[in-house]
């Protein structure tokens, strides 16, 4: 066999090979997949706008400093706005953009 035919049935044999390994992963279901990528305790979420210093202070990176410039802030339209005013860095909101909410007040009922 020169080397050529050698070579191609070499990648033949890796290419069949490698669809063999494949085939078992293609036949999982699609909802056994998503069951287990669920986590299994629910996060839950600090409102940025009513929470007390020492429920900010339980998020991750939120130092006491942090706690009193997001309440001296408020109130916020979006979480995003601890970004867009200097509150937090970037990347200590993107940690935590997923355990916060901006909660609005309920609008005044008229007399």
């Amino acid at each position: 066999m020169n080397h050529r035919m050698l070579k191609g049935a070499l990648m033949a044999l890796a290419l069949h090979a490698g669809l063999a390994l494949a085939a078992p992963v293609a036949r999982t279901s699609h909802a056994a997949a998503g069951k287990a990528q669920k986590p299994s305790t629910k996060v839950k979420l600090v409102d940025i706008n009513a929470a007390s210093k020492a429920e900010l202070k339980t998020l991750p990176g939120i130092t006491e400093a942090y706690a009193n410039k997001i309440i001296a802030g408020r109130p916020y339209l979006t979480k995003a706005h601890l970004v867009t005013h200097k509150i937090l860095p970037g990347t200590l909101y993107e940690a935590l953009r997923k355990r916060i909410v901006a909660k609005q007040p309920a609008p005044a009922a008229a007399k």
